[in-house]
C-alpha cells in the first residue's frame, strides 16, 4: 500500500491542509492511514484499521504519529501480533488522554499502555504543549524506550505551531528508515 515506506496517524479530529503531516502525504508520497471517525475515535476502531493497512503493506513500515496517534501506536504495539511490520515511529506530540480534561473528550483511551515498544521510536516534545506536560512526555518516552527530542517551546507541534513542512522531523523519520537497513 505505502510506496514510501511511511505511515501517516494523524491525531483527533485529522490533519488539517497546512499540518506538517499533510505536507509530508503530499511532497512525499507518504499514505495517510483514514480513520472512519476522526472526531469521536474509538481506539479498538483505529487499532484494527491501523492493522489492517499494515497487513496490506509490502515491505515494513515507519509510522509518522501526531497527538492521538502517539497513543495509538503504543496501544496498537501492546496488542498486535504483527509489530515486525513497523520498522521504527516518530512519535510527535503525544496527547495525555489520562488528563481529565482529556479523558472527557476522548474516552476509552486511557490507560495508556507503557509496553516498551518493539520496534525503534523517536518522541519529539514541546515544553509548553497544551496537551501532554514536557515531563509526561519525557515519561512516555522512557516508558516506550523511545529517544527523546527537545523542541523547545512550540506548542501541540502542529500547523499553528509554524512548522511549514518541518525539515528536521523529516530527517528523524530519514534515521528511523536507515536503523533498520542497519540492523
Amino acid at each position: 500500500m505505502s510506496t514510501s515506506g511511511v505511515l501517516i496517524l494523524p491525531g483527533w479530529q485529522n490533519s488539517g491542509p497546512t499540518h506538517w503531516q499533510s505536507l509530508w502525504e503530499r511532497q512525499h508520497g507518504d499514505v495517510r492511514v483514514a480513520q472512519h471517525e476522526w472526531m469521536h475515535p474509538l481506539r479498538g476502531d483505529w487499532m484494527a484499521r491501523l492493522e489492517d493497512v499494515l497487513l496490506g503493506c509490502d515491505a515494513p513500515q515507519v509510522l509518522v504519529a501526531h497527538s492521538l496517534g502517539c497513543i495509538l501506536v503504543a496501544a496498537w504495539a501492546a496488542h498486535s501480533r504483527h509489530t515486525h511490520r513497523v520498522q521504527g515511529a516518530l512519535l510527535v506530540a503525544p496527547g495525555d488522554v489520562e488528563r481529565d480534561d482529556l479523558r472527557t473528550v476522548l474516552p476509552g483511551w486511557a490507560p495508556i499502555p507503557l509496553q516498551k515498544l518493539p520496534f525503534p521510536a523517536v518522541l519529539v516534545g514541546s515544553r509548553n504543549d497544551p496537551y501532554c506536560s514536557f515531563g509526561r512526555a519525557r515519561h512516555l518516552a522512557d516508558a516506550w524506550g523511545a529517544r527523546f527530542v527537545d523542541h523547545g517551546e512550540a506548542g501541540h507541534l502542529n500547523a499553528e505551531s509554524g512548522l511549514g513542512d518541518w525539515p528536521e522531523g523529516r530527517r528523524l523519520v530519514t534515521g528511523l528508515c536507515g536503523a533498520h537497513a542497519r540492523g
